[in-house]
């Protein structure tokens, strides 16, 4: 499982998330964050330092949110 960050990074684009990752597996888009979830380790370290609760882990996506999952995906296979 990956951490995936969602909709409210769209609005704020805070990069805190950056900084924490032991992995380095966070980069930023053209219009969000993004998580490669092959390289994430499911750490939380993310998660708990957004300052708009944007992250969340994979298994806990509505469905309406996997859409993140999705551009997360590609995002990382066109590097």
């Amino acid at each position: 499982m990956a951490f995936v960050i969602l909709d409210p990074c769209r609005q704020e684009k805070a990069a805190e998330c950056v900084s924490v990752c032991p992995v380095d597996c966070i980069e930023e888009g053209p219009d969000q964050f993004y998580i490669d979830p092959d390289i994430c380790i499911d750490c939380g370290a993310c998660k708990a330092a957004c300052p708009v609760d944007a992250i969340e882990e994979e298994y806990d996506l509505t469905p309406e949110q996997e859409v993140y999952l999705e551009k997360a995906e590609e995002f990382f296979a066109n590097r």
